[in-house]
């Protein structure tokens, strides 16, 4: 089970159902011998006696493996079913709750496209495996393995007639695993980037228009998929042709019987009835030979889908115990943080005290949003530490940390729901008037009842139906509806116009009463006011302070004001 579960990356359930469906499939094996058996022994009697003296034994000989064949197949059929798609169903839910345990910011490195694919289409090709490859090569397997013992212990010579031919047929399929994987890895990689570049397409259609990229992107795309389909042809050659010669051989082991049964024969060393015998039993040899080198072959098709899935269950999952806050002060303390080998935030120290508001400014690429991300747990930093009310943000579980925590960042995400489902997701068990509440607050009402069915209108996949800034507002709502307390903000009036702006500049007021707010801003005008200003240089700490310290002592500091106003005031 073990191996089992370790090979194929089946859950502990999976394993035992799938351990179940093998001894099955062997059984069945066993039943069809049985039946050949049976009918040796019946021909054997009438050659002895010249009539049938036992038939009474024979009907009932007969009727008992019928009766056993059929449990044996039912067995194997409601097993084998039966296991698989409890297991798919697992699978899915195994990959799902290890996504929900992941860091967020692992979705900003991965694409989703590639995810969704694992989670469906991999564990769906996965599905046939279960239910056809993996038990009959394991029950055709034991079944060849125990025949081939008792063959050779009978009589040496017809055993190795048979052994030769198979042991070259499955060394062939073996030998060659290497090649068919690889056939089959440039297949599926191909594939996962055709779906990228057919994505890009239908998503970004309104780029492809306006800039005159139709032709362009038309190319792309069936470029990408004749590539993909000469890379499929070449991985079923890469698999078929090993497979077919495999097979193609076995059937030497009927012909090479034959020759040791003659030869056998002639020397008067075997009864011709139990020649007829041996002539059954590699017949059914070479059947369990092809079965096992076909499925064998279905496994390596299915070998880098395992692999994907075993990355992803194998990924490294935040961790952490549930933790409630009392106090909400943030300090950071020589925080280093790197994206792969490079490294964007150096020594960083501060403080955002509960009851104040704290803003983070600087250049574009200045380690900014990656210092929002790093405080809400999107990503886990390198070395240093940030603390929350006394508490190592790494031993906050992501559950507890979210549960009191509102972000609002500049990309809003929305589901394909109503506008009344995408602003509850600030807090499920919010009732339909603190909803509208939350939405009034954020001044999202003047829209929403503008919309065909006001708070019940379906706004479309991420909010399509909405323009940017009412996408934005509604991210907002949510924040007002959870109330939490400690507010992150990343550039929440980018999409935003003057007016919206400076009514819910007016809202948020009353939100950050005694919360913890750590705001990211391009418009300096903006955080005049704010409690304390930490400005950024290319991943350091330039300056702290007050708007008042910083125009007297950083440099930095005053240009980003002077640019601001420039732009503020700038006129076409």
């Amino acid at each position: 089970m073990k191996k089992l579960q370790k090979t194929f990356a089946l859950t502990d359930k999976g394993a035992r159902g799938m351990l179940i469906a093998s001894v099955a499939s062997f059984c069945v094996n066993i039943m069809y011998m049985l039946a050949m058996m049976a009918f040796f022994y019946f021909a054997q009697d009438i050659l002895d006696d010249g009539h049938l003296g036992h038939l009474s034994v024979y009907l009932l000989a007969s009727a008992v493996i019928v009766l056993l064949m059929y449990l044996a197949l039912d067995w194997q059929y409601r097993s084998t079913y039966n296991a698989t798609y409890m297991e798919a169903r697992d699978l899915r839910l195994s990959i799902a709750d290890t996504l929900k345990g992941l860091p967020l910011g692992y979705f900003a490195k991965h694409d989703l496209s590639d995810l969704a694919q694992t989670l469906m289409q991999d564990v769906l090709d996965m599905e046939h495996a279960f239910s056809h490859a993996i038990p009959q090569a394991i029950g055709a397997g034991v079944f060849l393995c125990m025949m081939m013992a008792l063959i050779l212990a009978s009589n040496v010579w017809i055993g190795l007639a048979m052994l030769v031919p198979i042991a070259l047929s499955l060394g062939i399929i073996f030998f060659s695993k290497r090649y068919q994987k690889a056939c089959v890895r440039r297949f599926y990689d191909q594939s996962r980037d055709n779906i990228e570049i057919i994505q890009d397409a239908i998503e970004m259609q309104q780029e492809i228009h306006s800039y005159n990229l139709v032709e362009e992107k038309r190319s792309q795309v069936h470029r990408a998929i004749r590539t993909a389909e000469k890379m499929h042809m070449s991985a079923e050659l890469g698999q078929g042709i090993p497979v077919t010669t495999a097979l193609s051989l076995v059937k030497l082991a009927i012909t090479t019987t034959i020759l040791a049964i003659s030869w056998l024969l002639l020397r008067g060393e075997l009864s011709p009835l139990l020649g007829v015998g041996y002539l059954i039993a590699v017949s059914r040899m070479t059947d369990s030979v092809e079965a096992v080198g076909l499925n064998i072959a279905e496994l390596f098709y299915i070998d880098v889908r395992v692999d994907r899935i075993k990355e992803l269950k194998n990924t490294s999952i935040q961790k952490g115990k549930a933790v409630r806050l009392n106090t909400y002060d943030i300090e950071v303390e020589g925080l280093h943080f790197s994206y792969g080998e490079n490294c964007v935030l150096h020594d960083v120290n501060f403080t955002a005290k509960q009851g104040e508001v704290t803003a983070l400014v600087g250049p574009s690429g200045s380690g900014k949003t990656t210092m929002i991300r790093l405080l809400s747990r999107l990503y886990d930093y390198d070395q240093g530490s940030i603390t929350i009310g006394g508490q190592l943000l790494k031993d906050i579980s992501p559950d507890s940390l979210y549960g009191q925590i509102s972000m609002v960042f500049q990309d809003v995400t929305l589901f394909n729901g109503t506008v009344m489902e995408n602003i509850r997701i600030g807090r499920k068990d919010a009732s339909d008037e603190e909803v509208r509440e939350a939405a009034r607050k954020a001044h999202c009402e003047e829209f929403i009842l503008n919309l065909p069915e006001g708070y019940q209108s379906l706004i479309g996949e991420n909010g399509s139906k909405l323009s940017g800034g009412e996408r934005q507002r509604l991210s907002i709502a949510r924040a007002f509806l959870k109330n939490a307390p400690i507010l992150l903000l990343d550039e929440i009036s980018a999409s935003l116009d003057v007016e919206n702006e400076k009514a819910i500049q007016e809202s948020l007021n009353e939100l950050v009463k005694n919360k913890t707010v750590v705001i990211i801003s391009h418009r300096m005008k903006s955080i005049e006011n704010v409690h304390k200003i930490v400005v950024f240089e290319e991943g350091r700490i330039n300056a702290v302070g007050t708007h008042s310290e910083l125009m007297a002592s950083s440099d930095l500091y005053r240009r980003l004001v002077h640019k601001s106003a420039l732009t503020a005031g700038y006129v076409y």
